[in-house]
């Protein structure tokens, strides 16, 4: 919403960056703040604009700058800001005439999303509980072809062959992020809970497909880069079927780059010649529930 005396301050976030819009009639009150007197973040960052006509002041920073912080929830990335009003006397500089304010700000980026082929379109919308906003990360899943250098014209395969399928985050400016598969299903329906239904890769990012005695499905190690996973699945169709188009509806996250991955954020396979799970990245230990099951779920 524009910024006005009703509601002071607007906040968009962007993909990679943070506009925060005041209305120097902060308070409402018809006393127009001075704009050298807000500053945006505890670095006390200067606003990129004012309009004098509208009485209106702009802040544009990038998402980590400013000394904003990160926090990671199990669903959201949320950097954190403040905007600070501190008054300078004017006139007499024994007084000030308005009080000092902190006004919290939030961004939220979702660190889940489904996709199927078409990644998912940027949206933003206000919390009310506090000025943010939201905006997808842009999430993407595609069929690529063996050697990986582009995607896959032809979505169709013969059995025998394998799948190469490669998940990518298009990150922007965030912090350096590592992009995780939570899980995959193969259905006969875009609805990925109809049935018959086969989980390619469950339990928070083990492929269990690779555990099955005749396959070579795996994750491949190491990456190309940490917002980008890739994995091969050997072609297949459902018993007693002849249908011959399936739908891979995959369940794709984020941490940041440098938390070290755990048995909730993993990419393991399963190595048939020790018959151990193994992780593309961390130690062995975040892939043991992969045999047990028992590997902590969000919902």
């Amino acid at each position: 919403q524009a910024a006005a005396p009703l509601h002071p301050v607007a906040v968009q976030c962007q993909e990679a960056q943070v506009v925060v819009t005041v209305h120097r009639d902060l308070f409402g009150t018809g006393r127009l703040v001075k704009a050298v007197d807000l500053t945006l973040g505890s670095a006390a960052c200067l606003p990129l604009a004012q309009d004098v006509a509208e009485s209106v002041v702009t802040f544009v920073v990038g998402l980590h700058e400013c000394g904003s912080t990160l926090q990671m929830t199990p669903d959201s990335l949320i950097y954190k800001t403040i905007l600070s009003y501190k008054p300078t006397p004017s006139g007499n500089p024994v007084i000030v005439r308005t009080n000092a304010a902190v006004v919290p700000i939030e961004c939220h980026y979702p660190r889940k999303g489904n996709v199927s082929s078409k990644a998912i379109q940027p949206t933003w919308a206000p919390f009310r509980s506090t000025l943010s906003a939201e905006e997808k990360l842009m999430f993407s899943l595609r069929l690529m072809n063996d050697d990986w250098s582009a995607e896959r014209l032809s979505n169709g395969f013969q059995l025998g062959e394998s799948l190469h399928l490669q998940a990518d985050v298009a990150s922007g400016d965030h912090v350096p992020l590592r992009l995780f598969v939570d899980d995959c299903v193969a259905t006969l329906s875009p609805d990925r809970s109809s049935s018959p239904r086969y989980a390619l890769i469950d339990l928070s990012g083990c492929l269990v497909d690779g555990r099955s005695d005749d396959t070579t499905s795996t994750f491949i190690s190491p990456r190309p880069r940490q917002e980008t996973l890739q994995f091969t699945v050997d072609a297949f169709k459902f018993a007693g079927d002849d249908r011959n188009l399936i739908y891979i509806t995959c369940h794709l996250k984020v941490s940041p780059a440098d938390q070290a991955p755990n048995p909730l954020n993993k990419a393991c396979s399963f190595n048939k010649a020790s018959s151990l799970w193994a992780p593309v990245e961390g130690t062995g230990d975040i892939c043991s529930c992969c045999e047990t099951g028992s590997c902590p779920l969000y919902g």
